[in-house]
């Protein structure tokens, strides 16, 4: 049976909209084309009823790696109707680096812990067994440190753009994080983030311990979590969209209805659902029905 999709495009100001419109020319039975210009870029859509999604998919990724335009085949209900769930990584996804990388950096552990995150985020390292060896090296360094690196952080360009574009459309947004609550709750107060999830830093006389408390949020408590935050949300995991930028990050982007690699390592670009290849998290928008 015949399925209704929309299908995207995104590019950067330096790819001319008349040369991303090409690649919808290797696709029939497309209407609704439109070409739209962003902050950032363009974006070229259309909308289909196709039977054959493997070979649509196949086509899309293929025109866009040649073009060097991100791209994506959106299915229903994601097509039609705005996300009634948000979903995205912290670490180099909301924010532009990685909290225990920073951490680590003040503890003087920072090369050592920063080729460990590298590994770990292109899934060449089990992702709890490396967060262990990373907190391990902060073992001493005194709590307060937390504050000053979060007060160090940035958003990603676009962040709160995206965040309030899909309140603005009804929908929640929660955050699932491989980093840190002390540094993510504070951080992101006042942004309208209805779900938080993170590792805790096990902190005794105001000094960090080297060890973490309660479960460790890796790829498998990621999707957990999606999950628990749909039903909260009251829909379906077909219509949440989620967004992450590693290996930590496949099972819940392979649980949402679409999951966008953004700036990602390319175990997690070459698996998602779509891709956004430059630094502007409001790029997603271009995939989503806000």
């Amino acid at each position: 049976m015949p399925q209704t999709v929309r299908i995207v495009l995104t590019a950067t100001a330096e790819v001319p909209d008349s040369l991303a419109s090409l690649a919808m020319d290797q696709l029939t039975g497309l209407r609704d084309e439109e070409h739209r210009a962003t902050s950032w870029g363009h974006v070229v859509s259309a909308v289909g009823e196709l039977d054959d999604l493997v070979r649509t998919r196949s086509l899309v990724r293929g025109a866009a790696t040649r073009l060097g335009v991100d791209a994506a085949v959106v299915e229903e209900p994601l097509a039609s109707a705005p996300p009634k769930l948000l979903m995205m990584d912290v670490d180099s996804t909301l924010i532009t680096s990685e909290v225990i990388d920073e951490v680590a950096h003040r503890a003087g552990t920072g090369e050592q812990v920063a080729d460990i995150t590298e590994r770990a985020m292109r899934g060449e390292l089990d992702f709890s067994a490396s967060l262990r060896a990373r907190v391990a090296t902060l073992a001493g360094l005194d709590a307060s440190v937390l504050d000053e690196v979060r007060q160090s952080l940035q958003f990603s360009p676009g962040a709160q753009d995206l965040i309030k574009a899909v309140k603005d459309a009804g929908g929640q947004v929660g955050l699932v994080s491989g980093g840190f609550t002390e540094v993510v709750e504070p951080l992101v107060e006042g942004l309208g983030i209805d779900h938080i999830t993170a590792n805790r830093f096990e902190v005794r006389d105001g000094k960090l311990t080297g060890q973490t408390r309660g479960e460790v949020i890796d790829r498998a408590a990621k999707r957990r979590h999606l999950l628990r935050c749909a039903e909260l949300a009251g829909c379906t995991a077909a219509e949440t969209v989620a967004v992450g930028d590693g290996a930590n990050d496949l099972d819940m982007l392979g649980e949402a209805g679409l999951g966008v690699a953004y700036c990602a390592k390319p175990v997690a670009a070459t698996q998602a659902d779509a891709t956004i290849s430059f630094p502007r998290l409001d790029a997603v928008l271009a995939y989503l029905h806000a």
